[in-house]
């Protein structure tokens, strides 16, 4: 069960600023990509690996590192995933070779899949169920909204003024401190629990069969979805993903326990979790082209384009504490989603080839908080009811729909606007970018009809559902 401890504040802090590291990683890099493509030697085919190679990894190890959380240690693997997370932060600053620098990023990856899980289920096995565990959720998604908004300002700034070097170096001292700071602050793990064994097979097919699929789907909208490489990916990785599920099914000590899937809280918020990333995730790549390739932004003043939504992020995860607190997690949804679909619409209308910033600011301030609201709540979902001996691999189930939702809805909302555009620069841009943010608003309406499913009383429900299985 949670417990209570005097170290609850400062643990908060440190998965706070855990979460915070790995959210402005999230758009750090993009700023740099033209001085890396150019110093480093990547062609412009290959550069985008240097954004792919940390979404596969971080995908396709995501279930890995939830279980691994909930086997070997939350506090073991937080540490680990950090350190992972600094080293290759290293190995990238000092990458001369493309290869390298790829492999660095995908290593950072694999750190990011290692610590999102660990970092949700030591919220849930502290925090209990209720005002409490709201509270540090807001907290921890509040820290990842400012991250992202302030990705791209950090990334800017130290591009301009130290070179692309300086995006990875920043990470070094960050993730290093937190890593050494986990074994004052966090308690230690428990003993392992006699007779809990490892599943190998499930492990690789799930591991292996994710990485494939977001292989895939990110290859796919660069060498065309009836190329062979990202075709073999796809199908590929669905067939080792059915192959997972069936492997799950009979095993004694699955990586993922099918019975979790009967928690009705948990696979809401994973379709929840698959339509907000391809949606509302996808706005910051959308909003930066639209600043720097139709209005000339630098990328400072990218970079500062996005405060006001790092502020909104930051209201509406405390909003969604107490939305979540007054009417339940049903409500609180459906509010972030329907606001976050409504400023998906404003700022699509807002885009022209000749407007200016001040009329972007209301879509931007919706969707902002609608996105702060939603994110909290979703993953508020994703732990009611669930036993602490799954809070990792539950975290991981919701994350690994995030990551994958990310990927297909990025992919499906560049080919709408590709369809869309009349050119490759300036206001040929324009209606491809408006379009694909009303297909994006109106796909987050289906994450509001998967909130819908949720019963109000869920958190009753899921602990009631979890409770049928305990085998492990």
């Amino acid at each position: 069960m949670p417990h209570t401890t005097r170290r609850t504040g400062p643990l908060l802090a440190l998965l706070a600023l855990a979460q915070f590291i790995s959210a402005i990683d999230y758009n750090i890099v993009y700023v740099a990509l033209p001085e890396i493509g150019r110093e480093v030697g990547f062609s412009a085919q290959t550069l985008q690996w240097v954004v792919s190679a940390y979404a596969v990894a971080f995908g396709g190890f995501l279930l890995l590192g939830g279980r691994a959380a909930d086997l070997l240690g939350r506090r073991r693997m937080f540490a680990l995933a950090l350190t992972l997370y600094g080293v290759s932060s290293l190995a990238g600053a000092l990458a001369g070779t493309p290869g390298l620098l790829v492999a660095a990023r995908a290593v950072q990856g694999l750190g990011g899949a290692l610590l999102l899980p660990a970092t949700l289920s030591l919220i849930n096995t502290t925090f209990a169920e209720g005002a409490a565990r709201n509270k540090a959720m807001a907290v921890w998604g509040g820290a990842g909204a400012v991250g992202l908004a302030l990705g791209s300002l950090l990334g800017g700034v130290l591009t301009s003024g130290f070179g692309w070097e300086a995006v990875f170096y920043v990470n070094v001292p960050l993730a290093l401190g937190l890593a050494a700071a986990t074994f004052g602050v966090v308690t230690p793990d428990p003993p392992r629990t006699a007779g809990r064994g490892f599943d190998l097979l499930g492990a690789t097919t799930a591991t292996v069969g994710f990485t494939a699929l977001v292989f895939g789907i990110v290859q796919g909208p660069e060498l065309g979805w009836a190329s062979p490489v990202p075709l073999a990916g796809i199908l590929g990785g669905i067939a080792l993903v059915g192959l997972f599920l069936l492997v799950e099914g009979k095993s004694n000590h699955p990586l993922m326990p099918l019975h979790l899937l009967r928690n009705r809280s948990l696979v809401s918020a994973m379709g929840i979790t698959f339509i907000f990333m391809g949606t509302f995730g996808a706005q910051y790549y959308f909003f930066t082209v639209y600043l720097q390739n139709v209005h000339g932004f630098s990328a400072l003043q990218t970079g500062l384009a996005f405060l006001p939504s790092a502020l909104m992020g930051m209201v509406g995860t405390k909003t969604s504490e107490k939305l979540l607190g007054r009417f339940g997690m049903r409500p609180t949804l459906l509010t972030g989603l329907l606001l976050g679909s409504a400023g998906m619409t404003l700022l699509a209308a807002a885009m022209s080839p000749t407007g200016g910033y001040p009329e972007l600011l209301p879509g931007v301030a919706l969707l902002s908080l609608g996105q702060g609201i939603a994110w909290t709540a979703m993953f508020v979902a994703a732990g009611t009811g669930v036993d602490p001996a799954h809070q990792g691999i539950a975290s991981a189930m919701a994350s690994t729909t995030q990551q994958v939702g990310g990927a297909v809805g990025l992919a499906i909302l560049i080919a709408v606007a590709s369809m869309s555009t009349t050119g490759t620069t300036g206001a040929a841009l324009v209606p491809g970018l408006r379009v694909a943010g009303g297909v994006a608003a109106a796909i987050a309406l289906l994450g509001a009809g998967i909130a819908l499913t949720i019963r109000q009383s869920g958190a009753r429900t899921a602990v009631d559902e979890s409770r049928v299985t305990t085998t492990v």
